[in-house]
């Protein structure tokens, strides 16, 4: 049960991989996925070996650092920013024994994992290990992945948080679900398993305790899990805002200044890169300063693991506004289907629907700040 390694072109400069994503933007929302060969070009980036440790041939990114390649990603388009940013499941699998970490990325550092957690279904104990059988939403990324997990519940189960379990992506059936106006390019489609049997080792208690303890694996997870998706918002609002900037001096049919003469265009779009930047600066220096204080004693502090999931929404909900600002500057044009500025508005505004950065995200980091009952998630 382990991936195969791929080829990556390493000949591929960043700056090459990122036009061509940006070029087919258009043709990734006619597929509803994330081709393969752009799967290839994120190894070549390093997407999927960024947070796995050296001695398994990976990179030992910071999170801030792999945040920042997202967030490149995400400008060239967001639907591959979020494909992109499951790279973070590197670390969600930290919490598999270590033999069965070491068959997967001692084997590849480059492995594709994707999953569909929720709604948890029964598997049977069966000789082997775990019967499985059911059907999942939300598989982000099946398309291009190695391996797949799906959540389940066994009899012998003694937490309340879901068992993953994994097993090769070619065992499951991928049932063509995801239509959406948003994010429409991450074929986050069904997955469907029909009796596959999972041996116990390669299940693993998603949110437990790694059973690793390098630094990365010691940071917050299910904060790393929300900052990776909100910097998708970041990456499309600064596509939203670099367009208007690049075509600002254009001429108008009707005979009006130029874009970027207009003085309400250049009052609000200074508000919008404002918004955005501040966003921006605020989520990277905090991402930073909880990982430098990993490299000194064991965990975080509550009050730092609260920021850490406070940004993320923040980084989220900012860069939801500042794409839609942008929209609101791109005139009549904008509303033509297809327009990069509408994309963007509706992208930006999908990653700040999810269930990690939503509004009730908020009341979570409020709570915490009384020292009230808190969501899972949080402190």
């Amino acid at each position: 049960m382990t991936a195969q390694p791929a080829l990556a072109d390493t000949t591929k400069s960043k700056e090459e991989i990122l036009g061509a994503i940006r070029d087919c933007a258009a043709e990734f929302q006619k597929l509803r996925h994330i081709p393969r060969d752009v799967v290839e070009d994120f190894k070549t980036l390093g997407v999927y070996r960024a947070f796995v440790p050296a001695r398994f041939g990976g990179d030992e990114q910071s999170p801030a650092a792999f945040c920042r390649l997202i967030e490149d990603i995400s400008a060239a388009d967001a639907s591959a920013g979020w494909v992109a940013s499951f790279g973070v499941s590197a670390t969600y699998l930290s919490t598999l024994p270590p033999e069965t970490y070491a068959a997967i990325y001692g084997a590849d550092p480059d492995t594709v994992f994707a999953g569909a957690m929720f709604p948890p279904r029964p598997a049977k104990t069966v000789p082997g290990g775990y019967e499985i059988s059911g059907q999942w939403p939300w598989g982000s990324g099946i398309m291009g992945a190695d391996l797949a997990g799906v959540g389940i519940k066994v009899d012998d189960q003694q937490t309340q948080l879901p068992l993953i379990a994994i097993m090769p992506a070619h065992k499951v059936e991928v049932v063509d679900t995801w239509n959406t106006i948003g994010l429409s390019a991450t074929g986050s489609h069904d997955i469907k398993v029909d009796k596959v049997v999972v041996p116990p080792e390669w299940t693993f208690v998603r949110g437990s305790k790694p059973t690793m303890d390098d630094r990365i694996f010691r940071y917050p997870s299910m904060a790393l899990a929300s900052q990776v998706l909100a910097v998708v918002a970041l990456g499309a609002a600064r596509a939203a805002l670099d367009f208007l900037h690049e075509n600002s001096g254009r001429q108008s049919v009707t005979g009006a200044p130029k874009p970027g003469a207009r003085p309400y265009l250049q009052s609000e779009y200074a508000k919008a890169r404002g918004l955005y930047l501040g966003a921006q600066a605020l989520f990277y220096d905090t991402l930073d300063a909880a990982y430098e204080t990993l490299a000194h004693q064991e965990t975080v502090d509550r009050d730092m693991h609260v920021q850490l999931r406070l940004v993320a929404s923040k980084a989220a909900k900012d860069g939801a506004e500042a794409a839609r600002m942008a929209f609101a500057l791109g005139g009549s044009t904008a509303i033509n289907q297809g327009h990069p500025l509408g994309r963007q508005m509706i992208d930006a505004a999908s990653v700040a629907q999810h269930a990690f950065l939503s509004e009730g995200t908020w009341t979570g980091a409020g709570a915490a700040m009384f020292d009230e009952p808190t969501m899972p998630g949080y402190p």
